[in-house]
């Protein structure tokens, strides 16, 4: 895919229009300081900010409200209930209007300095600017260690390599939001659908701060649905794994067999006829088997979810849009 030519830029105001996503959950104490970061960034910029509210239950769409009335450049979709982060970033893509679309969450974990540095990547050619992080602050061990783990196994068993270190804080062409917005599917991961495009892509790296306020939103047990959905939406391997981890089972069980017989005709004396073995056998030939169940299940959850052809989000109001 040929890059597309590069746009002109006026020091005093650029002629594209940028758009700027921002998904929110319960994140009342954050959203006037992003807002007061964030505008001076784009003050040379004709833009738009989406904020998309995924049902909070605290005053973050008051708040925003009170932002739209000073700028009418301020937007703000709001969900009837909790969709999920995927499906808030799915929603600003669908209503975004801009020739480069930017996601950044409102934690201010990600600096909104750094954008200028991810237009101008944009504006020669690359139609995909990952912000990377080189250093993370805030973030514990088990944290760190479980991301590490995450990104290493995803790109073990998927076809598409998703770059380590990055989150949702990435600048898109138009070009890459209509690929997603035309994406039939439900876009559960959307870190892997962005990769799998295979569009001409760069990084602008930077240290990552801790979170501004409040408390984050992924748990483990949310990490760990994420890390499922990521794998079983862009790699069939688990299910070749859950075929070898059956084959070297049965592999393994005959041998077993075979040994017990020659050990039973070798020493006679010696063969003893106990549970510990036979239980030991049972109980690890079920876990393979639930492990497995749990595999194909995990994939027909996916086609039942899709069959269904349920909205991806409900929207409760719009303002400005």
């Amino acid at each position: 895919m040929a890059p597309k030519e590069p746009k002109y830029n006026n020091k005093t105001m650029n002629n594209f229009l940028l758009s700027i996503i921002i998904p929110v959950y319960n994140e009342e104490q954050n959203i006037d300081p992003l807002i007061k970061r964030l505008i001076p960034v784009l003050k040379n910029y004709q833009y738009e900010i989406i904020f998309v509210d995924d049902g909070s239950s605290d005053k973050t769409p008051k708040i925003i409200k009170k932002q739209i009335n000073k700028n009418n450049r301020i937007k703000l979709v709001s969900f009837l209930r909790n969709f999920g982060h995927q499906m808030a970033l799915t929603a600003g893509y669908k209503i975004s209007r801009g020739d480069c679309v930017i996601t950044i969450d409102s934690d201010l974990q990600d600096p909104p300095e750094i954008i200028p540095q991810m237009i101008t990547k944009w504006e020669k050619g690359t139609q995909i600017v990952y912000a990377k992080r080189n250093k993370r602050q805030g973030e514990n061990f088990f944290k760190k260690f479980t991301a590490a783990v995450f990104y290493q196994l995803i790109n073990f068993l998927s076809d598409t390599p998703i770059p380590q270190e990055v989150g949702d804080f990435r600048l898109l062409d138009k070009q890459v939001v209509n690929f997603l917005n035309n994406l039939q599917e439900k876009p559960s991961f959307l870190r892997g659908l962005v990769s799998w495009g295979g569009f001409p892509t760069e990084f602008v790296y930077f240290k990552r701060d801790k979170r501004f306020s409040g408390q984050t939103h992924y748990g483990f047990l949310k990490m760990l649905n994420f890390a499922l959905d990521g794998i079983t939406s862009f790699s069939i391997k688990p299910l070749r794994l859950a075929i070898y981890f059956g084959f070297l089972s049965g592999i393994l069980g005959f041998m077993g067999i075979i040994y017990k017989l020659i050990e039973k005709i070798i020493y006679p004396q010696q063969f003893i006829v106990g549970w510990a073995g036979l239980f030991t056998a049972v109980m690890f030939l079920g876990g393979i088997q639930l492990f497995t169940i749990g595999i194909i299940g995990e994939y027909i959850g996916k086609i039942y979810q899709e069959v269904q052809k349920r909205p991806k989000y409900l929207i409760r109001e719009k303002i400005n849009i």
